[in-house]
């Protein structure tokens, strides 16, 4: 049996490609997954291309492959910065075997028949496409529900990489749900650039769920499924239906991300992302007013191109008005095909390190309020990871990371838990 060695950078989306991939190469021949790569007869490096730093790595990353790997080993580079590469990595890595994009994941075994196959076409539509089943997780699944990115933000190379959105028919999404949970899946994870903008597009005629409201309705009666999360809504699609389904349906987790990138509507308006300060407050007070007990996440961008100091302290205003219980934050950086990286006010490194400084100290110090608001709280974990120091780790409906004493019988298991002790990204507590 061949074995396979793969390498996934970035969001879940690139995780689920992965899957797809492995399942693909399954169909075809099976591989077994090794962590040496020395022992592997293919490499795969499946790439992001949001920042420039995994990009400029890339090629030092895949040096190193070549150096290690065994006689007749195959290097393959996917993903997103494949898409916007493509040849170029061939020309300035020979020793790469294929390139295959990230709208292009079905062809992976098509590509491996064939020396320096690029397969990189962003108008590729795979919506239709029903893809082999593999999951790293067995208690939980990721679903794909579109494919690619109609919004302009002029920050995001995404659009480029991963080619006009599409809707995946919400039949194939529920048989591939059902399929998820007759393998033993109790949570199932809906993957979108945009997910609330479900049904802007699809291929052909379509039944069934056409917006993304009415779709959590026809997976929530999904049988033996238990747990509903999404990733990443977007802030102009929450709609008032949207925020009613998620508040009252029982199987949707009370986690929700909304991505802010810039507290100033000035900063908003260059980024192109189509709403105002007060609208996203608007929203996120909404959330925390139907459920009191929820977790928020967002994403920030510092140093943005003509960011000043008022347009910081709107940014800092936000984070102290919704409490974010999770924040993912970044410098600005500059990507190729990005109105943005052509803007000649670019705020200077040091500047953009200092606001990313104050804006991370600042949040890890709600983020332990938060946290500390948990202790002798009861929670519902699900368990799905067994420690070598004799703990179960697993996830509350909330999306925080819990540990108690146990064995292997709680996993794939929903307990509750009274939580006793609380770190900054850590709850521990006993089953109850």
């Amino acid at each position: 049996m061949k074995k396979l060695y793969i390498e996934t950078l970035g969001c879940a989306m690139n995780v689920r490609d992965s899957e797809h991939m492995i399942a693909e190469l399954n169909k075809k021949e099976p591989y077994t997954l090794t962590q040496n790569l020395e022992d592997a007869d293919l490499i795969i490096i499946n790439t992001c291309s949001v920042r420039e730093k995994p990009v400029s790595k890339l090629f030092s990353e895949i040096g190193v492959f070549k150096k290690k790997r065994k006689a007749g080993a195959k290097i393959g580079v996917t993903g997103c910065t494949a898409s916007h590469l493509g040849e170029e990595i061939i020309k300035r890595a020979p020793y790469v075997d294929f390139v295959l994009g990230a709208r292009n994941v079905s062809k992976i075994t098509k590509v491996l028949e064939k020396k320096h196959a690029v397969e990189v076409a962003t108008d590729y539509d795979e919506s239709n496409y029903v893809f082999g089943e593999f999951r790293t997780n067995p208690y939980k699944a990721m679903v794909n529900i579109s494919i690619g990115c109609d919004k302009q933000c002029t920050f995001c190379i995404v659009p480029v990489t991963r080619g006009e959105e599409i809707s995946i028919p919400s039949s194939l999404i529920i048989q591939e749900v059902q399929r998820a949970v007759a393998n033993g899946a109790k949570e199932v994870t809906l993957l979108g650039q945009n997910v609330n903008n479900y049904g802007r597009r699809f291929s052909g005629n379509i039944e069934g769920a056409q917006n993304f409201t009415e779709l959590l309705q026809e997976v929530s009666k999904v049988e033996g499924l238990e747990r509903i999360r999404f990733t990443s809504p977007h802030p102009l699609h929450m709609d008032d239906a949207f925020l009613e389904e998620f508040a009252n349906n029982p199987k949707i987790c009370k986690q929700i991300h909304v991505p802010l990138q810039s507290g100033s509507t000035e900063i908003l308006k260059r980024m192109k992302r189509g709403y105002t300060k007060e609208w996203f407050l608007d929203r996120c007070n909404k959330i925390r007013t139907m459920v009191p007990n929820v977790a928020i996440s967002t994403d920030i961008i510092v140093g943005f191109p003509g960011e000043s100091d008022a347009d910081f302290a709107e940014t800092m205003d936000v984070l102290e008005q919704v409490r974010f219980d999770t924040l993912f934050s970044f410098k600005y950086s500059p990507r190729p095909h990005t109105a943005a990286a052509e803007y000649p006010d670019q705020v200077a490194e040091a500047i953009a390190q200092k606001r990313l400084a104050m804006l991370q100290e600042r949040h890890k110090e709600i983020q332990k309020e938060s946290m500390l608001s948990q202790v002798g709280k009861k929670v519902e974990v699900l368990f799905e990871e067994l420690k070598s120091d004799g703990r179960v780790a697993g996830r509350s409906n909330e999306g925080r990371l819990v540990y108690v004493s146990g064995s292997e019988e709680l996993l794939g298991k929903i307990k509750k838990v009274e939580v006793t002790e609380a770190k900054l990204t850590q709850l521990f507590g006993v089953v109850v």
